[in-house]
């Protein structure tokens, strides 16, 4: 992950913050947005109010803040309706998987270990949890703080994901939200309720949103467990696509959205391109940085951003060519650019 070019764009803000709202925050928020430093302004939260308790303690940044409790829908919203009595998802195909065993030999573990090691494995299931019945609405709690302007959300929390992404279903607009990171299923049924990456893709294409990424996880089944892809046992690297986390965000580039560039400040234009490269597509913040020039120049250096967008994109290639040589060589169709497949 490289934040050399949101750590750049952070130090050229004036007038604006970076407003990063973490639903499901067990361990801290993402380091990554950190470089956005005195701009940064962020709240976070997690159903356990132990480890929410741990972090509010440890956290040394004045303006990050969290709130322990279950985030939820109002009980009269639509979709609760819609979604009462029907799971999040059918054809779970997770208990046949190596990684269900693993989690199971953990949770044993967990039984008796300190509230530190539960915290560190995230086991918050084992922790003194919020209320279910009296679950926190994130938008009503935006407006009691006066929070208007959004940058960033994140939702990933285990299960109603999809519920509480119904909360912001008319607010998207009204919170200036640039993009969302959120966690979705790859398996389930075809139920509109279900919380599915399909549905999670629907109701952000409708709201105005593309995909930016896709960050599949793969689970092996228990008859013939893979290699593990991390050290504790979860993710495997030749399973079954079971989850990932998906990238959306807003496309002002895109032919369709060009509008929505003018209800944009130049600064919160450049907080996109910022979340673009730490995403890991500075193609997508280069192509901001170089179809509004202009506005952008307001902020930033344009070209000293390409130079810096130019250095991600040739990470592993060795010494690192300027902006101009690197799009040289595209256009001159060098094999170096892109090595024939092996």
């Amino acid at each position: 992950m490289s934040t050399a070019f949101a750590a750049y764009l952070a130090g050229s803000l004036s007038s604006e913050r970076f407003t990063f709202i973490d639903i499901g925050c067990s361990g801290g928020i993402d380091p990554a947005w950190r470089v956005f430093g005195d701009r940064l302004r962020s709240l976070a939260f997690d159903a356990s109010l132990d480890e929410c308790e741990r972090l509010t303690r440890e956290e040394t940044h004045p303006d990050v803040k969290y709130l322990g409790g279950f985030v939820g829908l109002k009980a009269d919203h639509p979709f609760t309706h819609a979604a009462a009595g029907k799971p999040p998802q059918v054809r779970n195909p997770f208990a046949r998987t190596s990684a269900a065993r693993a989690y199971h030999l953990k949770r044993e573990r967990m039984a008796t270990a300190t509230l530190k090691e539960k915290l560190h494995v995230n086991a918050w299931n084992l922790t003194k949890l919020g209320d279910p019945n009296n679950p926190i609405i994130v938008p009503d709690v935006l407006s009691d703080l006066g929070w208007t302007d959004i940058d960033l959300l994140k939702i990933d929390i285990d299960g109603p994901d999809f519920h509480v992404l119904h909360s912001f279903d008319d607010k998207f607009d009204r919170l200036n939200v640039l993009a969302a990171r959120l966690e979705v299923n790859l398996c389930g049924g075809t139920d509109p309720t279900e919380h599915t990456f399909h549905n999670t893709d629907r109701f952000m294409r409708d709201r105005g949103f593309e995909l930016l990424a896709l960050d599949v996880r793969n689970y092996s089944m228990a008859a013939l467990p893979s290699p593990f892809a991390i050290t504790s046992p979860a993710q495997t690297q030749t399973g079954r696509p079971f989850q990932a986390e998906a990238f959306y965000a807003r496309d002002p580039a895109g032919p369709d959205w060009r509008h929505i560039v003018d209800a944009m400040s130049a600064e919160k234009l450049g907080k996109l391109a910022a979340i673009f490269s730490v995403w890991g597509q500075p193609d997508a913040a280069a192509e901001l940085l170089t179809l509004f020039r202009d506005r952008l120049a307001a902020v930033i250096d344009v070209d000293l951003g390409l130079e810096l967008l130019a250095g991600q994109a040739q990470i592993g290639r060795g010494k690192a060519d300027s902006y101009a040589s690197y799009i040289a060589a595209f256009e001159a169709d060098a094999p170096s650019f892109y090595p024939p497949p092996n």
